[in-house]
């Protein structure tokens, strides 16, 4: 790949990676950075190049569900690392990358409900990407690091804090919370875990900054 690609090359660039195999895709960044608008316009790009050629697994299907958090005191930090089923996913990847099965259900977090809700989501075997998306894809620890050899390709959204506060101010506005309550959420929950997202995830092969453009993430050459 370039250094400096635009979406459509990039998207060509996957497509023809997923000739003959099933690849993965994953897609990390910090609450509010976008993930799952750039994931669902990368599948649907992929799907206009060749139809049901690719299909998303969102991360978010594998919180916990209220009752663990609760139980584990852990509510408040709902959408912290520690509130995933982790080695869940770890299996589920697995699954699609051996791609045994005629389809395979995935669960798909619903926000209005704030529930995942299993099953939600079929994956046909003629699926040749998946792409993944969530916050700690990417995250450089145990136990999200045994996830990193799914990955084919990567992909990290990386966005000032500043509009990363705004959009999550707008994203908890849109659910009706009162000004306390989003200062809570934004303050006490969503920037930690963005600011524990970037700086801990591993370096990625593609950057996707502001501007729109996805530039290449490899390390600096040394100098002569």
């Amino acid at each position: 790949m370039n250094d400096i690609l635009e979406f459509d090359e990039f998207v060509r660039a996957v497509n023809a990676q997923g000739t003959g195999r099933r690849i993965i895709v994953a897609i990390a960044g910090a609450p509010g950075s976008g993930k799952s608008t750039f994931a669902d316009r990368l599948a649907d790009a992929l799907c206009d190049l060749s139809p049901a050629s690719a299909a998303l697994l969102p991360m978010d299907g594998y919180h916990y569900d209220d009752s663990i958090l609760n139980a584990r005191g852990l509510r408040a930090r709902k959408g912290a690392p520690e509130t995933f089923d982790t080695p869940g996913l770890f299996h589920m990847l697995d699954r699609l990358r051996r791609n045994e099965e005629e389809e395979v259900a995935v669960p798909v977090f619903d926000r209005d409900l704030e529930i995942s809700r299993a099953g939600a989501r079929l994956i046909p075997r003629a699926a040749r990407v998946i792409v993944v998306e969530g916050n700690y894809l990417l995250l450089d620890r145990l136990p999200w690091s045994l996830l990193h050899p799914f990955f084919d390709i990567t992909v990290f959204i990386d966005l000032p804090e500043n509009i990363l506060r705004a959009r999550l101010v707008a994203r908890w506005t849109g659910y009706g919370l009162q000004p306390a309550e989003i200062d809570a959420k934004v303050d006490g929950n969503d920037i930690p875990n963005g600011r524990q997202v970037i700086s801990q995830s591993r370096a990625t092969g593609l950057v996707l900054t502001a501007d729109g453009r996805l530039r290449s993430n490899r390390p600096p050459r040394e100098k002569p």
